[in-house]
């Protein structure tokens, strides 16, 4: 029988507007940087995009975050190079995904906004490369900064980000409970609605001793 192994745990810090906010992610080095396109206070043009992209490093993956846009113009920010990945945060739906699909090949994350697990088995189904998991908000599509029920997180079949009020105070229990492929953080990096250097080293460096601790603890039980 084989072993499923799973990796250390994903980061990516969304909502970069500012060539500091670049500086940052580049020092503490996450795994992916996300840009929101979206209406949102985060949302950043994507000529400003292009210019921050060409700032980050090249060891991360840059995300752009849309809600039910137009494909094109999806599509059309994919060609200029200025993301990696595509992530969903509306009301897209199947057929959506594959329109989008024959306009370009970047990955896509799917978000879902939980409110039991019915909502997690319905996105499932769809064709994309990852969900991400976020707090269900009737008046927003994302963005609310605060958490749902980690446990309705328990097995998925697909690889997912987990998303919604994560902070350096509840990221290790998050981690633990959901055990996802990686977390995505946003106001919980920032200090009067500005992304701050210091919680993002501080997060990151988090994350990894969580991962770190939780292979260590698996390999203890594995040599039992």
């Amino acid at each position: 029988m084989v072993k499923k192994v799973r990796t250390m745990t994903k980061i990516k810090i969304c909502g970069l507007t500012r060539p500091c906010d670049i500086e940052a992610v580049n020092e503490a080095l996450p795994d992916y940087a996300g840009f929101v396109f979206a209406e949102s206070r985060r949302r950043i043009a994507p000529q400003e995009a292009a210019r921050l992209r060409a700032m980050l490093d090249g060891r991360i993956a840059a995300v752009g975050v849309f809600v039910d846009e137009d494909p094109r113009k999806v599509a059309e920010i994919c060609r200029n190079g200025i993301i990696d990945i595509i992530q969903l945060h509306g009301r897209e739906d199947g057929e959506y995904i594959r329109i989008l699909r024959t306009m370009t090949d970047k990955p896509v994350i799917k978000a879902v906004r939980v409110r039991s697990r019915e909502d997690i088995a319905a996105a499932e189904r769809l064709s994309c490369e990852w969900l991400l998991l976020d707090a269900y908000s009737d008046k927003k599509a994302g963005g609310t900064g605060t958490a749902f029920d980690w446990s309705l997180a328990g097995h998925i079949g697909k690889p997912f980000f987990l998303a919604g009020g994560l902070n350096s105070g509840n990221i290790c229990k998050a981690v633990e409970t959901a055990k996802p492929y990686g977390v995505d953080i946003s106001s919980g990096v920032e200090t009067d609605g500005y992304k701050d250097r210091g919680k993002i080293l501080s997060i990151v460096r988090i994350v990894r001793s969580c991962s770190d601790h939780e292979a260590a603890a698996r390999k203890g039980v594995d040599n039992e």
